[in-house]
């Protein structure tokens, strides 16, 4: 690319995205209120890796239950919060990802099947 064109380009994205709104919208709770929520969608999905054994039934239904009145909430509110959506959309995805584990582990889960989770989980462990 030429030095002129890459210029213009150059140019054209500052102008498109770093400007006035841009920085704007940056420094509001509309923006740092989902930034800093994602904590607990990126935890969760980081849990679906660990011990099933471990996973709190009535914890994961209360968060699947936060997730989904919040992401009407964030089409609720005016202007539509789409960052709060997506956030929340994760959250519940990863959620109910660990309520299908809880239940599986719990309630679907023969004897013989626990057992072996738990030696499986032990073994890990102990590598730890």
């Amino acid at each position: 690319m030429s030095q002129p064109v890459q210029r213009a380009a150059t140019r054209s994205f500052i102008q498109k995205y770093i400007n006035k709104e841009t920085l704007k919208y940056v420094f509001t709770t509309h923006f740092w209120g989902p930034v800093s929520n994602f904590g607990i969608p990126i935890a969760a999905l980081y849990d679906l890796k660990k011990d099933p054994t471990v996973i709190s039934g009535p914890m994961t239904g209360a968060l699947v239950l936060y997730s989904a009145v919040f992401m009407k909430y964030a089409l609720a509110v005016t202007p539509t919060n789409y960052l709060l959506f997506g956030c929340h959309l994760v959250n519940e995805m990863a959620q109910l990802g660990q309520g299908y584990r809880f239940l599986s582990y719990n309630y679907l889960s023969s004897d013989e099947e626990k057992k072996s989770i738990e030696k499986k989980w032990a073994i890990n462990d102990k590598e730890e």
